[in-house]
């Protein structure tokens, strides 16, 4: 077959993914999700350069995440004879409990494998929506070959989590929401895992009455998109490392590469600290619990990586599943990376006489103990005192130098070390 042979075909073939698919998706959804709302934060907007700045809230969708949209449409198309045999799907936790969630609507047997870095949280509310859960593997790549081989074996059909156009269009309703919901919208921020999120989004924005630049955002430790397109080629990456387990996905895959090609327009990278600053400050100033995934795009927003002066972007908050612990460990990390947050080794003369000191001490400074416990002892503690490690909330990193100076101040108290970001 030659060349012009191919072209040909791809050309009677049409593209991947159309408006009409994701109009269709909506209808199909109508009464299945949430139309989540769109929320617009001065904040935000101010800390950004902004004009305006809405925040797209799919962490209050069904599941907890946009995975719904996908999951189901792609399900509800499946035949007679496919719905009887079952579906297996391979996931870090949000498209798992799509699947799961759509099958209990559908009446369809689920087998969902995750990998090990799948918070508890989200592999306990897939089983409660009737999934049998599989444990495999690392990192997702492992779970996804592992659930391919048990496709092959069962006869399930395998419900990917990006790579079909079904679920890609499903997704791309956010799109036609958010159209709708934020008539001044120019840029629109999406996380990228796998694509199939943004190459929806982008879709039914391409198709708009009105230009809207589409910009992904990955975190430093899972970086495949931007290479790739900027290639023209798949680059997949050997492995990540990233504390948004939703998006530590190492490549695209041929369906949303092809998609996101034509609707994607730029792809930026933000550091995990980034990502914990824009976790916390969901929880302080939206009031809203967002997963490491579903935060990404606000650090973008909120990072030097992007011009958004006078412009109108909107944040899509993809995710809030959580496990409530590692959120509040995250959260800590971005008061750190905020300069509000610091930790310090003492050195007590008296345990634990002393210790009433240091709480009236950091109390009178106007700040908040947040932690306060013996530590263990090391080889280069004095063996005449006894180590405490605590850590304290503050206003900034000026305010915990003088509330830790006013600790080390105390008879019988000395600061061994301390960590306060010293940039803010």
């Amino acid at each position: 077959m030659t060349d012009g042979d191919s072209a040909s075909d791809e050309a009677e073939r049409g593209p991947a993914l159309t408006v009409d698919d994701i109009e269709a998706a909506r209808r199909r959804l109508a009464n299945v999700v949430h139309r989540t709302p769109l929320d617009t934060s001065r904040t935000f907007a101010d800390m950004s350069g902004a004009a305006s700045l809405g925040l797209k809230l799919e962490q209050l969708q069904r599941t907890g995440s946009f995975k719904i949209r996908g999951a189901y449409n792609a399900m509800a198309q499946l035949s007679p004879a496919e719905r009887e045999t079952g579906v297996i799907a391979a996931s870090a936790g949000n498209h798992a409990q799509g699947v799961a969630l759509a099958g209990d609507l559908l009446g369809i047997d689920t087998t969902i494998v995750v990998p090990e870095v799948t918070p508890a949280a989200k592999i306990a509310a897939t089983r409660e929506y009737g999934a049998t859960v599989l444990v495999e593997g690392d990192i997702y790549e492992r779970s996804y070959e592992h659930a391919l081989e048990r496709a092959e074996e069962t006869g399930e059909t395998f419900v990917h989590p990006f790579d079909d156009a079904a679920v890609v269009a499903g997704q791309g309703t956010v799109g036609l929401e958010l159209l709708a919901q934020y008539p001044a919208m120019d840029t629109v921020l999406v996380s990228i895992g796998g694509g199939g999120l943004i190459s929806g989004i982008g879709t039914a924005t391409a198709a708009a009455d009105r230009e809207v630049r589409v910009v992904g955002v990955q975190p430093e430790g899972a970086a495949h998109a931007g290479p790739s397109l900027e290639a023209g080629e798949l680059r997949p990456l050997d492995g990540v490392d990233t504390v948004a387990e939703g998006i530590a996905d190492t490549r695209m895959l041929e369906t949303t590469f092809a998609i996101a090609s034509e609707v994607v327009d730029d792809v930026v990278t933000v550091s995990d600290r980034e990502i914990a600053a824009a976790v916390t400050l969901l929880a302080e100033r939206q009031k809203t619990v967002a997963e490491g995934a579903g935060a990404a795009p606000l650090a973008a927003a909120l990072s030097d990586r992007l011009d958004l002066a006078d412009a109108n972007p909107a944040v899509v908050v993809s995710g809030g599943n959580a496990n409530l612990t590692d959120h509040a460990e995250l959260a800590r990390t971005g008061l750190f990376e905020l300069g509000r947050y610091a930790e310090a080794r003492l050195a007590l003369a008296s345990w634990p006489a002393r210790v009433g000191e240091v709480v009236e001490a950091v109390t009178a400074e106007g700040a908040e103990l947040d932690a306060l416990e013996r530590a263990r002892r090391t080889a280069a503690d004095h063996p005449n005192r006894t180590p405490v490690t605590i850590g304290i909330e503050g206003r900034g990193p000026d305010h915990l130098d003088a509330v830790l100076t006013a600790v080390s101040a105390l008879d019988g108290v000395s600061v061994v070390e301390r960590s306060v970001r010293d940039d803010g």
